[in-house]
């Protein structure tokens, strides 16, 4: 890109009116080519509640969506009317675990109990897990104990306007790592 820098995945909400456009794939393929982004460095996060649509069109959705070869995540896992069969049926690549059962990490046993076996549920069906909202020291630590792979919050950084996002990565070559040198940032 034009700054230098290389960005691994670009991930995006989808609602369930973007998600049920007859055209989405089409258009999808029509943007990637546009601003010349391979389509693995997509990420489409969707909500739960998205997911429990009729499941046979959702099926066929998602599954023309991960052969075009964009990453299919669930946002805020764990908040919506969860159904586990999901997990086994789509093409879902990354469960990103609520924020609210983050935050009361790690003295709360609920939350830890709740987001130790989303970790453990994600692991075993070979889909990454991300922990969202994480703004202590205490939390990654507790996060890392758990094997989480990825965690994204205020530790490593707000929400940045372009231009503030650009001389952040630029400050190292490790990018966000130097943040959380041993577990990656999402």
């Amino acid at each position: 890109n034009e700054a230098g820098l290389t960005i691994h995945t670009i991930a995006v909400n989808v609602s369930a009116l973007q998600l049920f456009r007859g055209d989405l794939v089409r258009r999808l393929r029509e943007i990637l080519a546009e601003a010349r982004v391979p389509a693995r460095r997509l990420e489409l996060e969707l909500t739960e509640t998205i997911l429990l649509q009729d499941a046979h069109e959702m099926e066929l959705r998602l599954g023309a969506l991960s052969e075009l070869g964009v990453s299919l995540a669930i946002d805020d896992f764990g908040t919506g009317y969860s159904s586990l069969a999901y997990l086994k049926k789509l093409p879902i690549h990354k469960l990103k675990i609520d924020q609210s059962f983050v935050r009361g990490l790690p003295e709360d046993d609920g939350d830890r109990a709740i987001v130790s076996a989303i970790i453990s549920m994600g692991r075993a069906l070979h889909i990454e897990v991300v922990a969202e909202g994480v703004e202590t020291s205490a939390q990654r630590a507790v996060l890392q104990q758990m094997q989480c792979g990825h965690f994204q919050g205020y530790l490593c950084s707000p929400g940045l306007p372009s231009a503030e996002f650009r001389q952040l990565l630029g400050k190292s070559t490790l990018g966000l790592a130097q943040f959380a040198p041993e577990m990656p940032a999402t």
